[in-house]
């Protein structure tokens, strides 16, 4: 089994950096499968570099333009089985190959919000120049329900998730908060988790839990 770097969800090209995650969502689909359509996201090792996720995305691009389908260019998503930005250096490398090589496809990074904690700066600005969309995982509109629902294995996560919000607007990124609403009929205060997205200066959406995955 080959290393999936890189694959398709509704004809958009995602790209699968890493299977290592500093939460644990009790909603999230990779607690109940290990593929997206069929496409395999856990990793054999994590020991590849920038090359051999270009290599896959090239391959896929490839393959999407002769099938006659240029609109899969219009967004390439950071977003795997894992935080995409605890592979930080890598990502920016990626993004910057995007940036040079497609230089009209939007790149969005979806987000659990940990990595200003994580690396003890604040990495927004270096997300900046390379990428256009950030999607980060407000889950929830307490301390409480975060820890309950994301099970963090950091101290301070929700309050880092917040700051990094704030730090990922101010930067100027699109940001946008999200929430999964409606696990196993579960319901959440979105007022609430709309107000708090929005005194951070970031968009609200909110996504319902696909039982099944995809």
């Amino acid at each position: 089994m080959s290393n999936t770097l890189v694959y398709l969800l509704d004809e958009k090209i995602y790209i699968n950096l890493t299977n290592s995650c500093t939460n644990k969502c009790i909603f999230c689909l990779r607690q109940d499968k290990t593929d997206v359509c069929g496409q395999e996201m856990w990793l054999d090792n994590e020991t590849f570099g920038k090359q051999e996720v270009i290599e896959q995305l090239e391959s896929t691009i490839k393959k999407q333009l002769e099938a006659g389908k240029p609109h899969s260019l219009n967004e390439i998503i950071f977003c795997g089985y894992g935080e995409p930005l605890l592979k930080l250096d890598l990502l920016k490398e990626v993004a910057a190959y995007i940036r040079a090589n497609y230089p009209n496809t939007k790149i969005r990074v979806n987000s659990n919000g940990h990595a200003n904690l994580i690396y003890k700066r604040n990495v927004a600005p270096e997300l900046k120049p390379l990428i256009d969309d950030i999607s980060i995982s407000l889950n929830a509109s307490t301390e409480e329900e975060y820890n309950e629902l994301s099970q963090p294995n950091i101290a301070g996560a929700y309050d880092a998730v917040k700051d990094f919000i704030k730090s990922c607007a101010d930067a100027g990124i699109t940001t946008t908060a999200s929430v999964v609403e409606n696990y196993k009929g579960r319901h959440l205060d979105l007022e609430a988790c709309e107000k708090t997205a929005t005194s951070l200066g970031a968009k609200f959406r909110v996504r319902e839990w696909i039982p099944a995955g995809y």
